[in-house]
């Protein structure tokens, strides 16, 4: 007999494009939103996106009709997403020291929003087990 699944939710942000974020944080938010716990990971250029804190301006590049539409509708930014996972209390926000290393933003870790810092070897140990992986 298996074990029982992980009722934890994992989101594995790799592309720093704003519809892959931005899809991944919902999918975070929906898993608090149901009381489950959720854990986002940030690589590259995800990564990226956050210590550069372009969280407020949608960008859907070639696509200012979605970015009207995004906008018309009153659909969250990625700020607002962050912030609803945040004030939830079920949400971590992990960044990875190995991508932090390669695209030299170690200078910017001050004053980002990303509160834990891990290498693979503990991404791998707090996700082990866990079925419901997400990677955008």
């Amino acid at each position: 007999m298996s074990a029982p699944a992980s009722p934890k939710v994992v989101v594995f942000l790799h592309s720093g494009d704003y519809d892959r974020v931005h899809q991944g944080l919902s999918i975070a938010a929906a898993a608090t939103a149901a009381g489950r716990r959720a854990e986002i990971y940030l690589f590259w250029w995800a990564l990226e996106r956050f210590l550069k804190d372009a969280l407020d301006e949608p960008d859907f590049a070639g696509r200012e009709d979605v970015t009207d539409r995004f906008e018309s509708r009153g659909m969250p930014t990625l700020r607002a997403l962050l912030e609803h996972l945040t004030d939830s209390g079920l949400c971590t926000l992990a960044g990875c020291t190995g991508s932090l290393g390669a695209l030299g933003g170690e200078a910017l870790t001050g004053d980002s929003r990303i509160p834990l810092w891990l290498g693979w070897s503990a991404i791998l140990q707090r996700t082990a087990g866990v079925t419901d992986r997400f990677y955008l």
